[in-house]
């Protein structure tokens, strides 16, 4: 019965917003968004409410910038104006150190392991896994290009989150969101 419309789920991909230049201070891990990067994760969180994408579950990359980014993520949703759409309950955020430098693979079995009874999903990480993983999941409609910085891709898929395999879920949209 997974193919009821009750039982839809969606699935966003956020690659992380504009982050600094690397610098040989400090561990790329560590490197935090950029002016730019935080005002584009804001306008992510915006155009996530606009579209009734609010999340149940967030898995995001430990990197400083993908935490950020899910922070600023955070303010354009609670900052939207009311009339965008309702502000939905708190999601679980798992910080997840496996998501920095995973291959698409890696990044699957992070969302197979997401409750069953969670609706959608936004995972917050880093290319080639994030653009790479969207490809996994639709191979003929995923962009060639992959994901830019602050790139949003919505797949859907009316199977659980354990079942989720290759060519799985489709891609409904895709946005890039700058502030």
């Amino acid at each position: 019965m997974t193919d009821s419309p009750h039982h839809e789920r969606t699935l966003v991909l956020l690659r992380h917003a504009k982050a600094e230049q690397p610098t040989t201070d400090r561990p790329d891990v560590e490197r935090p968004l950029a002016t730019r990067g935080r005002a584009d994760a804001a306008a992510a969180g915006a155009w996530l409410v606009r579209h009734g994408l609010l999340p149940d579950v967030v898995l995001c990359s430990a990197a400083v910038r993908t935490r950020q980014t899910w922070h600023d993520v955070q303010l354009g949703i609670t900052g939207a104006p009311p009339e965008s759409g309702p502000a939905g309950a708190v999601p679980v955020v798992r910080y997840e150190p496996d998501a920095y430098e995973a291959h698409p693979e890696d990044l699957l079995h992070l969302i197979r392991q997401v409750s069953p009874t969670a609706t959608t999903v936004l995972m917050i990480a880093h290319n080639p896994g994030i653009s790479l993983l969207s490809e996994l999941l639709d191979p003929v409609r995923a962009d060639p290009e992959g994901l830019r910085t602050g790139g949003l891709v919505v797949h859907r898929t009316a199977v659980p989150w354990a079942e989720l395999s290759r060519g799985g879920a489709a891609i409904e949209t895709r946005h890039t969101a700058r502030g």
